[in-house]
């Protein structure tokens, strides 16, 4: 069961808290509020990774073992419902009630799981091959009950509601009172209300963005499509309306002719390779953006012979949260490394602040943001993957660097591309000239950046250089699509891109 991503992780994760680990593990403690952190993460050693490494994390790596410790904890209360299994939970960081998703059901429970109330999602009577789904529009296929598995649960705090998004109907999110479960709304009616019919949990997560200076939140949801790029984005941000029923409700935030807030897997890689998808694990915002742990088809080892062996590999992904078009989208190749033997396939992931016994073994503060991440071994099985897997820690504060430094020098020509899943090709750094300002750097230095950008667009004839984090690639593309393209260097360094529409 996996918890769902938002601003911020647990505090309090001290290595003197054991948790069926062989090495030293935390465990999570009260969650922090979002808005009452300022973000930016912690530092320790993190490699950069060269061609054919990982990025990885010295002596932070711990393996796992399927027995519990020595010692046993004190019993826990649990809450297991016979009729449904659990996918999803959420906790509120104010009253510490939890939120529960499962197969056909919603639960609410107490601090100390002591069940409050349940909403009932299913089972659905459904197709998944009817698009639109049947309480639409008639469907030529066989309809019968179909189980709704919860795939998204989160907490929208100032509407008081509860977003919980499930496989049936393509893909359909219920809006839900906190206080009761009462359904609010259920938004069906429209193609941007289809999030994705696939059925497996775990593999979509999502980020609610508030402003105090806009009524109107966003959600930023990653989602797998099962080769229906013509129905669904693999990755998008969304507006969330204060009324469950506007027309607005899940709309692109820009849409026009050329780009949206969207990206697409492309046809022709889908037509390589019918398989290939983008399975979103975990995710979180920090300072000024979003961040996702993914994992997808490796199209650099895997034969496009359907028969052939497959092979996966696990990214981070980063966006700009004031980036409508995208402009600002990274990946890179994540994973850990222990005495030779690679840890590629990532399957949980939990954003905390360190103990104090564990911030001093590491060196860093205690109000530093560290990535607990759990890989499970090789790069083969992605649904049943090997039981040997590993802990490993990686802090923000450094891949945020290494992910500027890594454009920054993309806009001096150095690297090439490497998103092939998205581009089919792989193209060379362009030495633009350009300058640009990264979030959350401080004042001083931001300001000198925005100078030095405001001179390279006076420079440029007012074109500017496709936004301050875009580098413009290519201008037209089949119908007069736009493609920007922010570029990574060669295979396992970052790769940001701008995707086309």
């Amino acid at each position: 069961m996996a918890g769902e991503g938002g601003g911020g992780g647990g505090e309090g994760m001290d290595e003197s808290e054991t948790v069926g680990m062989s090495g030293k593990a935390g465990k999570a403690g009260e969650e922090r509020n979002p808005e009452s952190s300022p973000g930016c993460s912690a530092a320790r050693s993190v490699a950069l990774p060269g061609p054919g490494q990982l990025l990885f994390l010295t002596g932070l790596l711990f393996l796992a073992v399927p027995s519990l410790c020595g010692s046993q904890p004190p019993p826990f209360k649990c809450f297991s419902p016979q009729e449904s299994g659990l996918t999803h939970l959420a906790i509120h960081n104010l009253t510490g009630e939890v939120y529960v998703g499962a197969i056909n059901w919603i639960f609410k429970l107490s601090s100390n799981l002591t069940k409050l109330r349940s909403h009932m999602t299913g089972p659905v009577v459904d197709n998944e091959k009817c698009y639109p789904p049947p309480s639409v529009q008639s469907c030529p296929h066989e309809l019968s009950q179909t189980p709704n598995v919860n795939k998204l649960l989160l907490i929208d705090y100032d509407p008081n509601r509860l977003i919980a998004c499930g496989s049936t109907s393509q893909g359909i999110c219920q809006f839900l009172r906190l206080d009761d479960l009462f359904k609010l709304g259920e938004p069906h009616h429209r193609k941007e209300h289809y999030l994705s019919s696939v059925a497996e949990s775990g593999t979509m997560s999502g980020v609610i963005i508030s402003s105090q200076h806009n009524p109107t939140s966003k959600l930023f949801i990653g989602t797998p499509i099962d080769g229906k790029s013509e129905y669904f984005p693999t990755l998008s941000s969304r507006k969330l309306m204060e009324n469950e029923e506007n027309a607005d409700m899940f709309s692109f935030v820009y849409q026009d002719e050329f780009v949206s807030s969207q990206l697409k897997i492309p046809s022709d890689t889908l037509s390589k390779f019918p398989a290939f998808d983008i399975y979103y694990v975990y995710s979180f915002s920090s300072e000024q953006f979003v961040y996702y742990l993914t994992m997808q088809l490796d199209t650099q080892l895997t034969s496009p012979d359907a028969s052939g062996e497959q092979f996966f590999t696990s990214k981070i992904v980063r966006l700009c949260v004031d980036d409508p078009k995208f402009y600002s989208y990274v990946e890179f190749p994540i994973g850990c490394t222990k005495d030779g033997v690679e840890y590629r396939l990532v399957q949980d992931a939990y954003l905390a602040r360190p103990g104090r016994q564990l911030a001093n073994s590491l060196g860093i503060s205690e109000n530093e943001d560290i990535l607990f991440t759990v890989f499970s071994q090789g790069q083969k099985n992605r649904a049943k993957p090997p039981k040997e897997s590993a802990l490993c820690l990686f802090t923000l504060r450094k891949i945020k660097e290494k992910i500027k430094e890594r454009i920054q020098s993309c806009y001096k020509g150095e690297g090439r591309l490497s998103l092939p899943w998205l581009l089919n090709k792989e193209l060379a750094c362009i030495n633009s000239g350009c300058y640009f300002c990264v979030a959350g750097e401080g004042e001083e230095e931001e300001e000198e950046e925005e100078e030095e950008e405001e001179k390279m667009i006076r420079r440029e004839g007012g074109r500017g250089c496709g936004g301050p984090m875009a580098q413009l690639a290519a201008s037209r593309e089949g119908g007069g699509r736009g493609v920007a393209i922010l570029a990574p260097p060669a295979p396992a360094q970052p790769s940001p891109a701008q995707p086309s529409q």
